[in-house]
């Protein structure tokens, strides 16, 4: 009875298994978690500067291009698993306020590549690039109370 409350409570950490562990970000340091943060985070930005490089290359540039602007994008967007952990990342990524967002984002990534591997568009490999970069954007101003009225409104004024 004693090893199933402990279990409960969370404090025989050895016993979980590694997954566990992996997927409850509490169960690293928050220093770890910081690092990896970081380290996700700006190895994300490093793909996309080199992606946008390797983009003027003559055979193949636009592959590169869209391989690591993605893969940069997924590394800024996962990034956030180790402040939070996988499972509530998902959470917070599937919540109704930002479900819309979401969806676009991983569409975007997807198009990407099917633009610059299957179906051969330079042009549309780049739309959707920028429509990534658009979609990233408005997915972050979610977590920022008000942000996107802020947009929404600041865009509205100089429409008008």
């Amino acid at each position: 009875m004693e090893k199933l409350r402990r279990v409960l409570s969370g404090q025989d950490d050895e016993e979980q298994g590694l997954t566990t562990q992996v997927l409850d970000a509490s169960t690293l340091s928050f220093s770890t978690r910081l690092r990896w943060f970081a380290i996700c985070f700006v190895g994300g930005i490093i793909c996309s500067i080199l992606g946008t490089g390797l983009l003027w290359l003559p055979r193949h540039g636009i592959q590169l291009f869209a391989v690591f602007y993605t893969l940069g994008n997924i590394a800024a967007l996962a990034s956030t698993c180790f402040l939070m952990g996988p499972l509530k990342q998902l959470k917070k990524m599937f919540e109704t306020t930002r479900l819309l967002a979401t969806i676009l984002v991983l569409l975007c990534f997807i198009f990407t590549l099917c633009a610059a591997f299957w179906w051969h568009k330079k042009g549309l490999a780049l739309l959707f690039c920028i429509l990534q970069f658009l979609s990233m954007t408005w997915y972050s101003l979610s977590y920022i109370p008000y942000a996107r009225d802020a947009v929404i409104k600041c865009c509205s004024s100089l429409l008008t």
